[in-house]
């Protein structure tokens, strides 16, 4: 799989400044000469989108937290909104924070979804336990701009259930101002490190914060080894103790608020919130990282497949491919995107790390055996609950010895007193 993302990255993608813009637009002058970025819409195909239009149709739609274009910034576009006036189809939009969230959900069956985007690993899961079903291109005709390194990969080989959305890397954020570390020697060591206990966050799922782990002790990202997947979970019991809180979408406003100064981050995240606080820096790790792919996926139990296939290719508007990557700040597996991007993002060593560097310090996972995968999630149990019981293990044992020593100074009383009343 790493060698077909290593050709995405051009040699001219040279190192820049983390602190970049994540995109670009059309500019327009208001009234007080202020320039304005303004994002417009055209679709390849109007007549394509008005298929269900009058019929009153609805699809749900599952995504990250913070992973579309809403419109909020002056000028973006609400993507969620555009398709509606398109297609008159009415979108149910929520979130879900994990991969294995959006899994428990879908295997539940407590909820219906018509699209869903889950990562590289989880979409092999899920193909293979038919939680999703094939799509048909012929209702996506925009897939044609998806990059060919981005085509035919390990989780989806054939491109039969799955439309790339993101990629991305995973490395650090930290306060700049309290850690003086140069950045080329921070590794992952530093969210081990005891200077700065109670300051570090932790990914709150099994496969992010299991892979940092085996980083940090030598193993593959995607090792089914039980013992290495047993030290894995001895180094993260380790941790546990300087540790605030395991957390996922929270790492952003606590990063942001200053409220905790490390935590492991995803780069798209880490672009966005460096714009907005200039105390914060991000750096991929020197002994290497996760590199992971998002995609748009069709569980199967839609009931409305035809009108999600239709909101798939419309996210691959290229207008929309951009008005989304703009605003997200992740990586584009699109290439009309791609070239919308204003240079100095295209050659973001954050956004669009060199060739090089994909191919000696990154890997992308891939899904585990269900023996592994069982054997992961419970050793993270163990560890979370021993987390849980760290912080109050001793008050037991502290309240008997008080009740005994209470207990003896009664007896004692008692016996002085009884010894009194005698003489």
């Amino acid at each position: 799989m790493k060698n077909k993302i290593l050709t995405l990255i051009t040699a001219s993608f040279i190192t820049v400044s983390l602190l970049t813009s994540c995109g670009s637009s059309v500019k327009e002058n208001t009234e007080e000469d202020e320039e304005v970025s303004v994002q417009t819409l055209t679709v390849s195909d109007p007549e394509y989108y008005t298929r269900f239009k009058g019929k009153g149709l609805s699809i749900n739609v599952y995504n990250w937290g913070e992973y579309i274009s809403t419109g909020a910034d002056e000028g973006t576009l609400d993507v969620n909104s555009e398709f509606e006036k398109l297609t008159g189809i009415k979108v149910n939009y929520t979130n879900y924070a994990t991969n294995e969230e959006l899994y428990a959900k879908l295997k539940g069956g407590g909820a219906t979804y018509d699209v869903i985007i889950p990562s590289d690993y989880m979409i092999s899961k899920m193909i293979n336990e038919k939680l999703v079903q094939p799509l048909d291109m012929d209702n996506i005709p925009n897939f044609k701009y998806i990059m060919d390194n981005f085509r035919n990969q390990a989780y989806d080989p054939s491109n039969e259930y799955s439309v790339p959305y993101t990629w991305g890397t995973v490395g650090i954020i930290y306060d700049k101002t309290m850690i003086d570390i140069p950045e080329e020697d921070i590794d992952w060591d530093l969210l081990w490190n005891e200077d700065y206990a109670d300051q570090i966050l932790m990914f709150d799922n099994p496969r992010d914060a299991f892979a940092i782990a085996e980083l940090m002790q030598g193993y593959s990202l995607n090792t089914e080894n039980p013992d290495e997947l047993e030290d894995a979970a001895r180094k993260l019991t380790q941790q546990k103790k300087i540790v605030q809180g395991y957390v996922m979408d929270e790492i952003f406003d606590k990063m942001g608020a200053g409220d905790a100064l490390i935590a492991p981050y995803y780069a798209g995240d880490a672009l966005t919130i460096l714009e907005e606080n200039e105390d914060l820096n991000f750096v991929v790790p020197k002994s290497g990282t996760n590199l992971f792919i998002d995609a748009m996926c069709i569980p199967s139990s839609a009931r409305q497949k035809e009108a999600a296939e239709m909101y798939i290719n419309f996210m691959c508007e290229p207008d929309i491919a951009f008005a989304n990557i703009d605003y997200i700040c992740y990586s584009t597996p699109h290439q009309a995107a791609f070239d919308m991007l204003d240079e100095d993002v295209r050659e973001s060593p954050v956004s669009y790390p060199d060739s090089q560097f994909i191919a000696d310090k990154t890997t992308v996972f891939v899904n585990l055996s269900d023996d592994a995968n069982l054997k992961m999630q419970n050793l993270w149990t163990e560890m979370k609950s021993a987390e849980d019981e760290t912080t109050n293990k001793w008050l037991v044992p502290v309240f008997l010895v008080f009740c005994i020593m209470i207990m003896i100074f009664v007896l004692i009383r008692r016996h002085i007193k009884a010894k009194k009343d005698i003489f």
